[in-house]
């Protein structure tokens, strides 16, 4: 029998595909429940493809999308098949608000595939600001869209931060934890944008998290920046290296750099 593999349906800044083939050797044991409380693109998830799963995240229409997609899939690529790629159809779909949560949801996925480099970005009113990408040739997968909806059937997904879902970790138990960078690679300083969402404050909340993960006898993989900072909140003797990766955020002539990412675990 042949095995679908299922992509994530969202192009996401600081998605975690890069790590997918260093799973197999981090992940040596058989765990219960999967965890990932800070979803994103879901990279992770689509590549374990867990029985069962919680998923969350602080972002409300991004766990919307993934809940229409997981419930109504075929409502919500009907809606997308009527949106036109076209710059001006763009900037008139981002402005308006709909009390429908499906087609809050075709929308969100329509802006991310077709937004300059699938960055999610809002101002200060709360207002997705992202300008258009001009990919015109932009062909949505459905496919894949309905293999996700499969993919998602058995995982229960909430809107909540990061420290709600403790209640849910069990024993043997594993969590992926992949919290918004709160400063850059390489010592390059603090990313004004993220300091917002997830400060230094927040890193800490997160060591006391791994803390309790562990006490619980669950266990955990997380990514972060490879920052001095970073390793003196989160060095607690558990294992600790670093890998490069290519950046993948720029445009289509961007340079690509070298830059190197964080792993914690304490897998045996």
């Amino acid at each position: 029998m042949t095995t679908v593999k299922t992509k994530p349906f969202l192009r996401w800044a600081g998605g975690k595909r890069w790590i997918l083939k260093e799973l197999n050797n981090l992940i040596t044991i058989n765990f219960i429940n999967y965890h990932e409380p800070f979803l994103g693109g879901g990279s992770v998830f689509f590549h374990l493809k867990p029985n069962n799963s919680y998923l969350s995240d602080a972002n409300p229409d991004l766990i919307n999308s993934y809940i229409q997609v997981r419930d109504y899939v075929e409502n919500v690529i009907e809606i997308l098949k009527e949106f036109k790629n076209t710059e001006e159809f763009y900037y008139k779909i981002r402005k308006e608000k709909f009390n429908n949560n499906i087609i809050e949801a075709a929308k969100f996925i329509f802006l991310n595939q077709t937004s300059f480099n699938g960055i999610y970005r809002v101002n200060r009113n709360g207002e997705y600001n992202v300008p258009y990408g001009n990919r015109v040739n932009k062909k949505f997968d459905f496919d894949n869209l309905r293999q996700a909806s499969i993919s998602l059937k058995d995982s229960i997904i909430c809107h909540q931060d990061f420290d709600l879902t403790i209640e849910n970790i069990r024993q043997g138990d594993l969590v992926f934890l992949d919290p918004p960078y709160t400063v850059a690679h390489n010592k390059n300083g603090f990313i004004q944008y993220n300091q917002k969402i997830f400060s230094l404050d927040d890193q800490v909340r997160l060591k006391n998290y791994i803390l309790t993960i562990k006490e619980i006898g669950a266990y955990y993989i997380m990514t972060n920046a490879a920052h001095d900072a970073v390793k003196e909140i989160f060095a607690n003797g558990d294992r600790m290296f670093e890998l490069q990766r290519a950046s993948l955020v720029g445009g289509k002539n961007a340079k690509r750099d070298k830059y190197s990412e964080l792993i914690l675990t304490n897998l045996p």
